[in-house]
């Protein structure tokens, strides 16, 4: 029987996995802390889906939204699957056990969101991902055939060939944080569902785990790295000085929730009355206001904190109905409330802060990753969810879209290695750097290189960008990688230098990409290339 390993366990592992476990796969699941310590448990806003397949004009109305959030970036026939497979998948997930919030006549309570023209998000009010990772882990820890790793850091794909990724993979050498051991665990077929890169930025709303591991991993066996430059900053995280970013749901914008500056909300509290979406600074960028996509709405604020040296604008809500938002968003409520802050009663300061990585490892509609070299399938490696590039997102993520994404091209990808079975290889693989091990020693202190890496992305490969800045930040991060290296080469492996290692590949990556475009589209905004339109 051929076993299958996953590395993650957000909603796109954890889904896979049961998916073949279900088929009769013996399936090994690694994450490098628990299994609810993903970026699918911290997603607040939900899951958009038409769940009636025979719904034309809502079919096409989420395809075209979609489209139109990609900046023309998007692979139309990759949305149109994505779009049309959700209902099935919803089903799925309820059937797992997944609850979401419904309406007092018993019908799905929706949503909607920044770029959506309908409303047709799915929720657990304000903590759908929580609720997904909850049901989904449940039903894993419960399966006989899926075998948990958790505080396993994967290092290094193994290759059946040395230097021949064309052959394929068959397995990795994986940090056991427990015992300090590196061990070599095999795989007829890796599915890489390792998430984002979040914390490559020192504002972010990812969880500590979204250091970018799959990419890095991934491009140093050879495999097609595309659209890094397109990196998502959400709108509206809460700036609260000496806390990190809390993530401020799009759905309270959907809800009414308005973002004004500091002159517009000084206008508004003389005169109440009026709607304050007709305050908004975000209509200088769209008429659409607080409720344009993810990349006009946070590049309107990143460009009026420029201009007004302020830390932050402001999510207003005291024109709407306290006790209402705080039924209906009561995880964010609660966190507000250990800061003072009350919905409905006081302006929440926000701002932008790293959120997503639409750009990622290329793959096809099977999820199989592709070589750099040649664009064919690499035997045995697949990627889903996150750090996978499918084509669904484009240049731009439309908000839900995530979640959606990610449990389709999981039950692709498992549909495909349930009708295509891995063959099992019962050949002895290498044992991780098998000559010097005794030579390694302990690493001195390296908080700094991260220091210096995060704050290269901040200021060097932000929401604006300069020529100028991201070839500054690629010399600097390719410096800091070569230093890093040679302390990871003498050095006994700890998930402190794993991680760097791949952060610093992965910000140089982006920062790369970024200076290779010619043209602005969606999330990548370089003010040179308007100064040459212009």
């Amino acid at each position: 029987m051929p076993r299958v390993l996953i590395i993650g366990t957000g909603i796109a592992g954890l889904f896979a996995a049961l998916r073949l476990a279900n088929a009769g796969q013996m399936v090994t699941v690694l994450t490098k802390q628990r299994p609810k310590d993903s970026s699918t448990n911290w997603a607040q806003g939900g899951i958009a889906a038409i769940l009636d397949k025979t719904n034309v004009t809502e079919i096409d109305g989420h395809v075209t939204d979609t489209l139109r959030a990609g900046d023309g970036m998007c692979n139309k026939t990759v949305v149109q699957m994505v779009v049309e497979e959700a209902g099935g998948r919803i089903q799925d997930l309820l059937e797992i056990g997944v609850q979401f919030e419904k309406t007092t006549h018993g019908e799905f309570q929706l949503a909607q969101e920044g770029g959506h023209s309908s409303r047709r998000i799915l929720h657990a009010k304000d903590a759908t991902g929580r609720e997904i990772e909850r049901a989904l882990n449940d039903a894993a820890q419960r399966h006989p055939n899926i075998f948990m790793k958790p505080n396993t850091l994967a290092i290094d794909l193994i290759q059946k060939e040395h230097k021949f990724p064309e052959k394929g993979i068959c397995g990795v050498w994986a940090l056991d944080q427990d015992s300090g051991k590196v061990e070599t665990i095999a795989g007829d077929a890796v599915l890489l569902a390792t998430g984002g890169a979040g914390q490559l930025w020192d504002k972010t709303t990812n969880p500590s785990v979204a250091t970018g591991d799959g990419v890095a991993m991934a491009y140093r066996t050879g495999a097609c790295i595309e659209n890094m430059a397109y990196v998502q900053f959400h709108p509206t995280a809460l700036m609260v000085e000496g806390e990190r970013p809390f993530l401020i749901t799009e759905a309270l914008r959907g809800e009414g929730a308005v973002l004004l500056d500091h002159d517009g909300y000084t206008e508004w509290c003389k005169d109440k009355k009026r709607d304050p979406a007709e305050l908004s600074f975000t209509l200088s960028a769209s008429k659409e206001g607080s409720m344009a996509t993810r990349d006009i709405v946070a590049r309107a604020i990143d460009q009026r904190l420029a201009e007004t040296g302020k830390s932050h604008v402001w999510l207003v809500t005291q024109h709407l109905e306290s006790e209402r938002l705080k039924l209906r968003f009561p995880m964010i409520a609660e966190r507000l409330e250990t800061y003072g802050l009350t919905l409905g009663r006081d302006p929440l300061p926000v701002g932008p802060a790293a959120h997503y990585m639409v750009g990622g490892l290329k793959v096809d509609i099977h999820g199989r990753a592709l070589l750099a070299s040649n664009n064919h399938p690499i035997p045995g490696l697949f990627a889903i969810g996150e750090v996978a590039c499918t084509g669904m997102h484009g240049a731009n993520r439309l908000a839900s879209n995530s979640l959606l994404e990610a449990v389709v091209f999981a039950h692709q990808t498992s549909e495909y290695l349930i009708e295509n079975q891995p063959q099992s290889h019962p050949q002895q693989l290498p044992e991780w750097r098998s000559d010097g091990l005794d030579t390694l020693s302990e690493h001195g202190p390296i908080a700094h290189d991260r220091t210096t890496l995060n704050q290269t992305m901040r200021f060097e490969v932000g929401i604006s960008r300069k020529y100028s800045r991201l070839q500054r930040a690629i010399r600097r991060l390719s410096l800091l990688e070569q230093e890093i290296d040679a302390i990871w080469k003498a050095s006994i492996p700890t998930r402190e230098i794993v991680e760097l290692r791949n952060m610093i590949l992965v910000g140089r990556l982006v920062a790369e990409d970024a200076n290779d475009r010619t043209e602005n589209r969606g999330l990548h905004y370089n003010k040179d290339i308007i100064s040459v339109d212009g």
